[in-house]
């Protein structure tokens, strides 16, 4: 009983601290400065993260047209963002993510 009491309490613990830890993919945006531009819900000077996923929503392109905007600034002016594959592949899955 007294190791299901702990295992209980330290399984609420980690499941109320998920919303403070950021991924890869928050901390890559925040190092990177993506929010002088952007943010998660409200359109700045680029568009928020909620409006690009409502944009690419059902798009089987999505992420190759996002990457190639990241790494080549594309069409629309964006700034080159540097970063690997893997690391502007994971930003780009957050942003999809969004709502």
């Amino acid at each position: 009983m007294r190791m299901s009491v702990s295992f209980l309490a330290a399984a609420a613990v980690l499941a109320l601290s998920g919303a403070a830890y950021a991924g890869p993919a928050e901390d890559y945006i925040k190092a990177n400065k993506c929010s002088k531009c952007h943010t998660e819900k409200t359109t700045k000077k680029g568009p928020s993260f909620a409006s690009l996923a409502e944009k690419y929503k059902g798009d089987a392109k999505a992420s190759a047209t996002m990457l190639n905007t990241l790494k080549t600034g594309g069409k629309e002016d964006h700034e080159k963002v540097p970063g690997t594959d893997a690391e502007l592949q994971a930003v780009i899955a957050f942003i999809l993510a969004s709502k």
